[in-house]
């Protein structure tokens, strides 16, 4: 009889070289390990940063963010601080001018970011502030070496063409958690609207970015069907946010998991998407504080820095330091 200490290393080291090889982890084998005793984390995040070796090197994804429309937005997602239909005291503002944009890509590129993304809250931009943030982006490509991303919501294919003009390389559209959990996350749409637009984006010729966020009330099993569906789809970049709960959203008393459970997160994010790029995002600071060094470790290799849409983050320079630290380049 194999015992629970030689059962989960010999588990770990069998999915680990069968990766290696060219294989994939299975669902029942991911499920098991949900359940891996925190003695046994450390086995799993080392095989999580060999696979992150193998696949992606110790180059590292730093990207930097500007919130290029803030708040009015007409759904309802239960974590969002833009949200219309919740009493937050998030800042409202339209269309950041080109300058503004274009001062924030510059930023990005100084502190180590190397790509810049634009986002927008509120649903579809007006079609004169679409064209706006085109000239702005064609600007920032002209001006600043750094990758463009865009965030925008729901896309469609005239959009996406202009978009690529500018030079956007990227396309953001997070999943935020599993299918059978969306409904309680959002009213305003389904979450077949969130694939779609995925696979638009990557039919456009994007990369595809898209993770979810940990802590909305899902079970550790709805976080490996969100990895395993954005695996199924084929996406290049994961963010993994942390939810940071805002005052006035329907999850602002909700308690986030622990870091431990975080990092094991992580890892099996990083087993059932090897090739993919695995960011650390949103409420990395809050929620796993002195870990963060830890999850680079654990089979992440990226990191959004500088801030976020509605939080700050930390000082960049401790952000680079931490991430050399972890024998990166950035």
């Amino acid at each position: 009889m194999t015992s629970e200490n030689t059962r989960y290393p010999a588990l770990i080291d069998e999915i680990e070289e069968r990766i290696i090889n060219g294989g994939a982890i299975q669902r029942p084998e991911a499920e098991l390990l949900l359940d891996l005793p925190d003695e046994h984390l450390t086995r799993l995040t080392a095989a999580a940063d060999r696979i992150r070796i193998l696949f992606k090197g110790n180059r590292f994804d730093a990207c930097s963010l500007i919130n290029a429309r803030s708040g009015r937005c007409t759904e309802d997602c239960a974590f969002c601080a833009q949200s219309a239909r919740h009493r937050t005291d998030c800042d409202t503002y339209g269309l950041k001018s080109g300058d503004e944009i274009l001062a924030a890509a510059r930023s990005a590129k100084t502190f180590g970011a190397a790509r810049f993304c634009t986002v927008t809250s509120g649903g579809a931009l007006p079609p004169e502030d679409f064209d706006r943030l085109i000239t702005s982006l064609e600007r920032v490509r002209r001006e600043v070496d750094i990758a463009l991303d865009a965030s925008l919501g729901f896309l469609d294919d005239e959009r996406a063409r202009s978009l690529a003009a500018a030079g956007v390389t990227r396309y953001n559209h997070n999943l935020e958690t599993s299918r059978d959990h969306y409904p309680r996350i959002c009213s305003t749409h389904a979450f077949d609207q969130r694939v779609d637009t995925v696979r638009k984006a990557m039919a456009s010729g994007f990369s595809a970015c898209s993770g979810g966020i940990l802590g909305l009330g899902e079970t550790p099993s709805q976080r490996l069907d969100l990895a395993f569906t954005l695996a199924e789809l084929g996406v290049d970049c994961v963010p993994v946010n942390i939810l940071n709960p805002r005052p006035g959203t329907p999850l602002q008393d909700s308690i986030p998991p622990e870091p431990m459970e975080i990092l094991k997160t992580l890892a099996l994010f990083r087993l059932i998407l090897p090739a993919a790029t695995i960011k650390i995002a949103g409420g990395r600071e809050l929620n796993l504080g002195d870990f963060q060094a830890m999850a680079l470790r654990s089979g992440a290799n990226g990191m959004i820095i500088g801030g976020y849409l509605t939080t700050g983050g930390r000082p960049v320079e401790e952000d680079v330091k931490m991430v050399r630290q972890a024998g990166f380049e950035i």
